[in-house]
């Protein structure tokens, strides 16, 4: 769990590890321009994050009874289209940017793509003594075949039987920190029961229910370390926060079932490039600017859940799959009492 976690935070933050060697040059082409670019080349993998991070809430429509609970180990995924894997790129859209060869209209690598062959662009910037200036520079690789088409995610979840048909339910990953990178996932959410409310329901083979579902990631890249820019307190900090509203149906069978929905996620992912950065303008001149830029993507997605539940005493296994602008599935180890 502990590389898919890592390798999550990564996502998050990639602009420092895909483009830091680039980030000189795009802020030399002036902050508006580099935080244009930033944003649609994160966008994709932030909302797949998001997509990804929301899976696996739920196993059943049949909340736990006053003290049941459950334990289970969590590992989601969403598939990546090719439509994630790129964005177009309109230069008249920028300030200092040209495409060294080709239309002024391209389509270029996101994060979770890469640019086959390599894609170069001009960036002209102002050199108080020689006057206007150009320099070259290649447009950053996304994660690419390194990601094998998949986002993944991974939680601890508990969840427990309060009275009234409601189920309180929570996953964490604990803070996690290595020598650049830190990451600490929560989430909470409360589920309630509906079947004793619809008439006849001792006969019906259904259980309903719906959920409310909060989670939270905080992720920080250091590039003090790596990046070619002076500076000092160099880095990409990432909150990331969702919601997730969703109805819920099962089967009330003693061994194996089936359950479903329909749900709404909704988020938003928040990346600031953050500390000091002397940006060298010609040979003689430079500037230095002070936490260049945020960017944020959003998400706003309705989506239909399908899923299967294994249950063998105090030992149950359930897989699932969630259709929506970003497919995810998702299969869970559970250990839990009633």
């Amino acid at each position: 769990m502990r590389k898919i976690i890592i390798y999550v935070t990564l996502i998050m933050v990639s602009i420092g590890v895909k483009a830091q060697n680039d980030i000189d040059v795009l802020l030399a082409a002036g902050v508006e321009d580099a935080q244009r670019f930033a944003k649609d080349y994160l966008a994709p993998g932030t909302n797949g994050i998001m997509h990804s991070m929301n899976a696996n809430w739920f196993n059943s429509a049949k909340v736990k009874p006053l003290g049941g609970f459950e334990i289970s180990v969590i590992a989601n995924a969403v598939m990546i289209k090719d439509e994630h894997k790129a964005f177009t790129l309109n230069t008249s859209e920028y300030n200092n940017v040209q495409f060294v060869q080709g239309p002024n209209v391209q389509s270029v690598a996101s994060v979770l793509g890469e640019n086959e062959p390599d894609i170069f662009v001009e960036v002209q910037y102002d050199d108080p003594i020689f006057g206007t200036q150009t320099t070259q520079f290649e447009l950053p690789q996304g994660i690419g075949s390194g990601s094998k088409n998949l986002l993944p995610t991974a939680f601890i979840q508990g969840a427990v039987g309060l009275s009234s048909g409601l189920e309180l339910k929570a996953r964490f990953v604990p803070n996690i920190k290595t020598d650049d990178v830190s990451l600490s996932m929560y989430g909470v959410g409360i589920q309630m029961e509906f079947t004793d409310w619809l008439p006849a329901s001792k006969l019906w083979p259904l259980a309903v229910s719906g959920l409310v579902a909060y989670n939270h990631i905080d992720g920080s890249y250091d590039l003090t370390g790596s990046s070619g820019i002076e500076g000092e307190n160099q880095r990409i900090e990432n909150d990331t926060n969702t919601w997730l509203f969703q109805l819920i149906a099962s089967t009330k069978l003693p061994v194996i079932n089936f359950y479903g929905g329909i749900g709404y996620v909704n988020g938003e992912s928040q990346s600031d490039l953050l500390g000091n950065y002397r940006v060298t303008n010609g040979l003689l001149t430079s500037e230095t600017i002070v936490d260049p830029f945020s960017v944020k993507s959003e998400v706003t997605d309705v989506r239909a859940s399908i899923g299967t539940r294994l249950k063998l005493g105090f030992f149950r296994l359930n897989a699932e799959y969630h259709i929506s602008e970003y497919h995810a599935f998702s299969v869970g180890v559970n250990f839990g009492f009633r």
